[in-house]
């Protein structure tokens, strides 16, 4: 397969390839969004709406807060561990502009895995919700990080508002548990002291680092993916040159409900959306159905981001089927493989059909993504414009189209490596610049792709990615366990749910809740498991290797019997 097969796949008015270079980085970008949509919203939550022109201000005030009140450096990197509400936005710009690099986190890890990304990505400042401080306070002086920003829920709202929403939140949801960080500053604070200062600007080359985005990969160690400035600038054109004859600029409203510490949404929403100038709903809590669908009541929404179990609870969910949807014309579809059922009924809910994508986090994270013109329901779409993919055999070997072999990827998205590891890049990554994704694909004729297995024992669980080496290692310490092996299993609601499999020590009695109750205070909700099994052994190679595909065949035999 040449590279020129991929040169007439795209719909007329798609070009083939971008200028990676447009930009020579994210600030650029940013800086032209916000002048030139200076009026047009950019962001919007619990009532309250930012335009362009406001989040370049207040950016520019945590900036100046960051450079003039505290010792941090360009380079350093700063954890930001916040859910979508208006503070994001304004601190991962802030960030930037004062030569930060990002390291997204996600506000529900335990204290024992935000201590390991904090201390492997080498994390100097931290940026938390008030809601999970009490673990800072936790982990904090095991790690390096030195300056400390508190905030509340409520920060970015009116006054009056913010006084209301920060109590509810506090003393009747109970919220907030209590803490001591005697370090920290609030955010109010913060930007206040920033307020009106000079920003010395910052010009990051396009090879430097702008995010550290924390995977998995292909173990279950979680990395640190390096994106540089170059890997997200041309993601965001990537998409937006997919998009650009359906969506109009500074005139869209998206609905945001996926995290924006997730790298979909967070280069859908903060990059593309910026580059086009439009305005993103934030969804601070999904979960909470009847909240979302009130909020997108209030809106002529015109796109919407999502994964296959909230369309799934959406379509299921009265309201929502009663609102307006005259004016949806694009939903994305990521995170997760979207079931043909599932695409179904939300065509028939909403009368839009549902573009489905491909990508992973060392991609920045769009690999591919069905063109609105002609979806195939049940394929990843072809490839984003200046992107090349390959199916390989399991010796490295090229295979034609319509054979299945594991997918590859090569273009300007592909991370520069992974952080402080050089081995496990080398695996995934080859000197020619070409990604090994893990998944088994079919690449068509006409340049569509299907995923139709995974190589790695990954476990995806409502879009993220959980790995079984991970939760062993973390069953493993529960004293009384001698061997372990975590699987995903079919289910409905998150595609994939997690069951573990323990064998006791001999003379020792575990149950189902001591197990559960062990993962419960050690992993974030998606990653606990929803069945424990015990048995007296478990099926191994002849080194003593668990051989999870054979645990996962069973369950697939019991589902079918």
């Amino acid at each position: 397969m040449t590279d020129n097969f991929w040169k007439d796949k795209y719909p007329a008015g798609i070009a083939a390839e971008i200028n990676a270079d447009k930009y020579p980085n994210i600030l650029a970008v940013l800086k032209e969004s916000c002048q030139r949509f200076a009026n047009k919203p950019a962001f919007s939550n619990l009532g309250k709406t930012l335009t362009y022109g406001e989040l370049y201000t207040l950016s520019g005030d945590f900036a100046a807060y960051l450079q003039q009140n505290t010792d941090l450096k360009p380079g350093d990197r700063i954890a930001v561990q916040l859910p979508n509400v208006l503070q994001y936005p304004v601190v991962v710009f802030g960030a930037m502009r004062a030569g930060l690099v990002v390291v997204n986190t996600n506000p529900l890890y335990t204290a024992r895995e935000m201590e390991h990304q904090f201390n492997d990505s080498g994390a100097k400042a931290l940026v938390c919700l008030a809601n999970m401080a009490h673990l800072a306070e936790e982990v904090l002086p095991k790690t390096g990080i030195r300056t400390v920003i508190v905030t509340e829920v409520g920060d970015m709202l009116p006054p009056l508002k913010r006084f209301i929403v920060n109590s509810v939140v506090k003393y009747i949801k109970k919220m907030v548990p209590a803490f001591n960080l005697p370090q920290a500053q609030k955010l109010t604070d913060v930007l206040a002291k920033g307020r009106g200062k000079a920003v010395a600007e910052v010009s990051p080359k396009a090879d430097d680092v702008a995010v550290l985005q924390y995977t998995g990969g292909t173990t279950g160690v979680a990395k640190g993916a390096m994106l540089t400035h170059r890997n997200l600038v041309a993601n965001m054109l990537q998409c937006k040159e997919l998009m650009a004859s359906n969506l109009q600029e500074g005139c869209e409203i998206l609905i945001a409900p996926l995290p924006l510490y997730h790298i979909y949404a967070f280069t859908f929403h903060c990059m593309a959306m910026m580059l086009t100038g439009n305005h993103n709903i934030l969804v601070t809590n999904p979960r909470d159905l009847p909240s979302m669908v009130k909020e997108l009541s209030q809106w002529q929404f015109t796109g919407f981001v999502g994964l296959n179990t909230l369309f799934v609870a959406l379509c299921n969910n009265d309201d929502f089927r009663k609102l307006d949807f005259s004016a949806l014309k694009l939903t994305l579809s990521g995170g997760m493989a979207l079931q043909l059922a599932s695409a179904e009924r939300w065509k028939e809910v909403t009368g839009c059909s549902i573009c489905e994508g491909y990508g992973m986090t060392e991609t920045s994270p769009v690999v591919s993504v069905n063109p609105f013109q002609n979806i195939q329901i049940g394929t990843i779409g072809i490839p984003v414009p200046s992107t090349l993919c390959k199916v390989i055999s399991d010796d490295g070997q090229d295979l034609p189209l319509g054979e299945r072999g594991e997918l590859c990827v090569k273009g300007p998205q592909v991370m520069k490596g992974y952080w402080q590891r050089p081995e496990a890049t080398d695996e995934i990554l080859d000197k020619d610049g070409w990604l090994r994704t893990g998944d088994i694909a079919i690449i068509q004729e006409d340049g569509y792709m299907r995923i139709v297995d995974r190589k790695k024992d990954m476990i995806l669980v409502s879009g993220f990615n959980v790995y079984p080496n991970e939760l062993e290692d973390v069953l493993a310490t529960l004293p009384g366990v001698l061997q372990c092996a975590a699987i995903g299993i079919p289910d409905e609601k998150s595609g994939e749910a997690i069951k573990v499999f323990v064998v006791s020590k001999p003379g020792v009695t575990l149950t189902k809740e001591q197990v559960m109750q062990h993962m419960h205070d050690n992993l974030t909700g998606y990653k606990r498991p929803k069945a424990v099994e015990f048995r007296d052994s478990l099926p191994t190679t002849n080194v003593g290797k668990i051989l999870r595909r054979e645990l996962r065949d069973e369950e697939l035999k019991k589902l079918k019997a």
